[in-house]
C-alpha cells in the first residue's frame, strides 16, 4: 500500500485530503508544518509527499529543498492557495514533481499522485536493475591501507604490468583486480576471470588454453580457452596458489612468449593479455613446500598489492555498514534502516574471519531480523 505524507498547517485541508486518499486505498500520515513534516520524512518510508507552500517554522519551498537532499527519489507535489505562475515555476525548478492550486481539483490531484507513484516505482526498478547488471563497485573506506591501494591502482592500472594481489578470503581482492582493469587502457575489452581453486587439476589446462576436438574423451568439439577469450583485455587468475604445477609451467610459458597451444593441438596462438593474479596463500611458503614455481611467482609479482583484512581496517566498518544498508534498502525496496552508535561499536569489536563478505551478510541479516533501528542487542543476538 503506497504511503503518502500530507504537510499543511490547515487542519481542515489535512482532514479532507486524508479522507480522500484513505478512501483511494493509500496509507496517509500528516504533519502541521514543514519542520514536523521533514522529521517524519526522514524517519519514515513515504512514496509521495503533498506539501503546502505557506507554513510556519519551515515553509514549503524550504521543505522541498531539504527533502530533495534527504530523499531525492520521493516526489513532492506542492499545493497552495496563494500561488501564481512564478511560484509554480520556482517550485518545479527546485525539484517539485508538480504544483496544484487550492482548492485542488480532485481528479487532477488523484491523477498527479498516481503518476508520481508510477515514477517512483520506475526509479526504484531502474536502480534495482542497475544493481543486477555487472559493474565495478566502489572501494569503500578511508583507512590508510585502503587509500594506499587506491593510489597504487591509479599508478599501476594504466600500465601493462602484471599484478599479484594477496589477502584473506572475502577481503576484496577481486574488486581490486576489477578496478585495475577498469582504469587501464584495456577497459573496453573484457576481463576474464578464472577461479583456479574451483577447477579440477585435470581440467585447468583445457580451461586456460582451450582444446582441440578429440583431444580427450569428452572433447566433442573445439574449445577456446580463457587466454584467447581475454586477448586484448585482462585475465584474472583468482586463487592461483591452488593451480597445479603442470598448469603453472604452461602459464609461465604463455607469460614469457605471449603464445599458447591448445590441449591436443600443435599450433601456436599469439595472445595479448594482461595477467592479474590473486591468492590467499603465502606463495613464498608454497615455493618452499614445492607447491609453486619460484620463476612463475617472479613473473606474476611485478607489482604486489596486499589487501588488508577487515580486522586490520576496523575504522572503515561504519562506512561499509552505511554502504550496505543503502544497498540492501534499495534491493529490498524499503526505507534505509538506522543503526545505533552502540551497534556500530559492537560490529567494530567483532572478529571478522570472513572479512567484507561476512560483514555484508551480517548487515543483511540485521536488516531482516531487527526492528525499526538496529541496536547493540540485535548485533549480539544475530551476529
Amino acid at each position: 500500500m503506497p504511503a503518502i505524507l500530507i504537510i499543511d498547517d490547515e487542519r481542515a485541508i489535512r482532514n479532507v485530503l486524508k479522507d480522500i486518499l484513505g478512501n483511494e486505498g493509500y496509507q496517509v500520515d500528516e504533519a502541521a508544518d514543514g519542520e514536523e513534516g521533514f522529521k517524519k520524512l526522514k524517519a519514515g518510508s513515504f512514496d509521495a509527499v503533498l506539501c503546502d507552500i505557506k507554513m510556519p517554522k519551515l515553509d514549503g519551498i524550504e521543505f522541498l529543498q531539504k527533502a530533495k537532499e534527504a530523499a531525492p527519489d520521493v516526489p513532492v507535489i506542492m499545493i497552495s492557495g496563494h500561488g501564481n505562475i512564478e511560484t509554480a515555476v520556482d517550485a518545479v525548478k527546485k525539484g517539485a514533481y508538480d504544483y496544484i492550486s487550492k482548492p485542488p481539483d480532485l481528479n487532477r490531484l488523484l491523477i498527479t499522485i498516481r503518476n508520481a507513484l508510477d515514477r517512483t516505482m520506475l526509479v526504484q526498478e531502474t536502480k534495482v536493475l542497475k544493481k543486477k547488471v555487472p559493474g565495478v563497485q566502489e572501494i569503500i573506506g578511508e583507512s590508510a591501507p585502503v587509500n594506499k591501494i587506491r593510489e597504487t591502482i591509479e599508478k599501476v592500472a594504466p600500465t601493462d604490468a602484471r599484478v599479484l594481489i594477496t589477502g584473506e578470503n572475502g577481503s576484496g581482492k577481486e574488486l581490486v583486480a576489477r578496478w585495475l582493469h577498469e582504469k587501464s587502457s584495456r577497459s573496453a575489452s573484457p576481463i576474464v576471470e578464472v577461479n583456479c581453486a574451483a577447477i579440477p587439476g585435470e581440467l585447468i589446462e583445457s580451461e586456460l588454453f582451450g582444446h582441440e576436438k578429440g583431444s580427450f574423451t569428452s572433447a566433442i568439439k573445439q574449445r577456446i580457452g580463457k587466454f584467447e577469450q581475454a586477448s586484448g583485455g585482462t585475465l584474472f587468475l583468482d586463487e592461483i596458489g591452488d593451480m597445479s604445477l603442470g598448469a603453472q609451467a604452461k602459464v609461465l610459458r604463455a607469460l614469457q612468449e605471449g603464445k599458447i597451444t591448445r590441449v591436443g593441438g600443435d599450433k601456436e596462438i599469439n595472445v595479448d593479455v594482461r595477467v592479474i593474479a590473486a591468492t590467499n596463500k603465502d606463495l613464498l611458503q608454497e615455493v618452499e613446500a614445492r607447491n609453486f614455481r619460484l620463476d612463475l611467482y617472479h613473473r606474476l609479482g611485478v607489482i604486489l598489492i596486499h589487501v588488508p583484512s577487515l580486522n586490520e581496517r576496523r575504522e572503515d566498518i561504519p562506512l561499509l555498514v552505511d554502504h550496505f544498508l543503502t544497498d540492501i534498502a534499495m534491493e529490498y525496496r524499503q526505507a534505509k534502516k538506522h543503526i545505533a552508535g552502540k551497534a556500530l561499536e559492537a560490529l567494530q569489536q567483532h572478529n571478522w574471519t570472513g572479512n567484507i563478505r561476512e560483514l555484508r551478510n551480517v548487515v543483511e541479516r540485521l536488516v531482516i531480523l531487527s526492528g525499526k533501528e538496529i541496536t547493540a542487542e540485535d548485533v549480539k543476538s544475530y551476529i
